[in-house]
């Protein structure tokens, strides 16, 4: 059979082709912009026909407060086990109505192959070239094992979404079912930078110098750190994902990658996080590629880029240089992502740094965002003995070979000014000695 007959002869509709997957399966989402709405909805729209799906995913940017499978009434039919908190499932998460479970996003993949294994995958691809490769498009990460893998693959044929190179193409024939459809994806423009986040991007901006290779997390820091690069010259990009700014300095001639060590002159990401001018810019670019995740974020790999520089948020510090970035006031806001891979990978590359950012305060300036230490039951999301630089609007604390005291004396001269002496007094009393 020719790639063309089985490709027609798999073609049906989201309701006729949700109907294979079978009740008590663990059926994967796509991840991010490329959720594949219809299929879901489908689903949804059927539950009567499912009982006790497993919906597994990382995090969506649908857009919606609920997920609808996760509406009350949906619990016989289907439930939710997350690898990351987001929009769509932090209410629920937090009314104990789904499961949460951690890894770093590196290891997602190996954990579908080998720990929870994939009955059906809902993907989003583009549609099929002359030779019957379809591209999975701006979101590669974990899809791609999930589509080697599953024993049922559920593909929406999406002619808006981005042919894009690297590892990101899979054959007509590993695809169960097509759906075809055709919408916009999903976009996550930047938002407005404020003072303190172009404070910590131009101290960030001292910390890396011209033929660096940069990994930024997502968010307004991240965005920040590009906005304040334009005087570098051959920065290059190896990440799990980017947005807008990387393509703001491309065309301002920074970013051309000439110096990563892993793919010279190409743009390398798992993911896209953007608007329709990056994702535009993708299709079919030899410039830009998409590999999986347990590729990108394997630390061997990153540290093969000399200079990789790791920029990534974080919630709170304490005096020791314990790292919170997935909790906040006691409950599990987001998930551990990608950020230990790349501050390991960092560390390993020569002339690497990782940087952890975050506003002083938060609550409008009420609550110090470095504590002399952390309440009890707060997950660390990056230890202590892993954590390199330390960013805030006031400055940058290399914590790296620093004993207690000296890191304790470091982080409170980056934290805000009104709470210097209080964790100077705290600290003191609580060990003894004298700052």
């Amino acid at each position: 059979m020719d790639w063309k007959q089985h490709y027609r002869s798999r073609l049906t509709t989201a309701d006729e082709a949700v109907k294979h997957i079978k009740h008590g399966s663990r059926v994967l989402i796509e991840d991010t912009i490329a959720e594949p709405a219809i299929l879901v909805d489908a689903m949804v729209a059927n539950r009567d026909h499912f009982r006790d799906i497993e919906f597994t995913q990382m995090i969506s940017f649908r857009g919606v407060k609920t997920q609808p499978y996760l509406e009350p009434g949906m619990e016989k039919h289907f439930s939710m086990n997350a690898f990351m908190i987001g929009p769509t499932t932090r209410t629920t998460f937090a009314e104990g109505r789904m499961d949460f479970s951690t890894s770093f996003y590196g290891s997602l993949p190996n954990v579908y192959r080998t720990i929870k294994p994939l009955d059906a995958a809902l993907v989003q691809v583009t549609p099929p070239d002359d030779e019957g490769f379809c591209s999975l498009g701006v979101c590669v990460c974990y899809t791609r094992v999930a589509v080697d893998t599953a024993k049922l693959v559920i593909a929406e044929v999406n002619d808006q979404m981005p042919y894009t190179y690297g590892d990101s193409k899979i054959h007509v024939s590993q695809i169960d079912y097509f759906i075809e459809n055709s919408h916009p994806l999903i976009e996550v423009p930047q938002g407005k930078l404020n003072d303190i986040s172009l404070e910590i991007g131009r101290h960030c901006a001292e910390l890396i110098e011209d033929r660096s290779c940069l990994q930024l997390g997502m968010g307004s820091i991240p965005d920040a750190v590009l906005a304040c690069l334009d005087d570098k010259k051959d920065l290059g990009i190896y990440a799990e994902l980017y947005s807008d700014g990387v393509l703001d300095l491309y065309e301002k001639g920074v970013i051309t990658g000439k110096y990563c060590g892993t793919h010279p002159g190409i743009i390398a990401a798992a993911v896209l996080l953007g608007t329709k001018r990056l994702y535009d810019f993708c299709h079919k670019n030899p410039l830009t590629h998409f590999y999986p995740i347990d590729y990108m974020n394997n630390v061997n790999n990153i540290a093969k880029n000399d200079r990789m520089i790791s920029i990534n948020g974080c919630a709170q510090v304490d005096l020791y240089g314990q790292v919170v970035s997935e909790f906040i006031n006691g409950k599990q806001y987001t998930g551990v992502g990608g950020q230990v891979d790349f501050v390991r990978g960092a560390a390993m590359s020569k002339g690497g740094k990782s940087l952890l950012c975050m506003p002083s305060t938060a609550d409008g300036g009420k609550i110090s965002k470095i504590t002399t230490t952390l309440p009890a039951g707060t997950i660390v999301t990056t230890t202590r003995n892993d954590v390199d630089y330390i960013v805030t609007e006031y400055g940058y604390a290399r914590l790296k070979g620093l004993t207690n005291r000296e890191r304790a004396r470091a982080l409170i001269n980056i934290a805000h000014p009104n709470f210097r002496a209080q964790l100077t007094d705290e600290y003191e009393q609580l060990h003894r000695v004298s700052l």
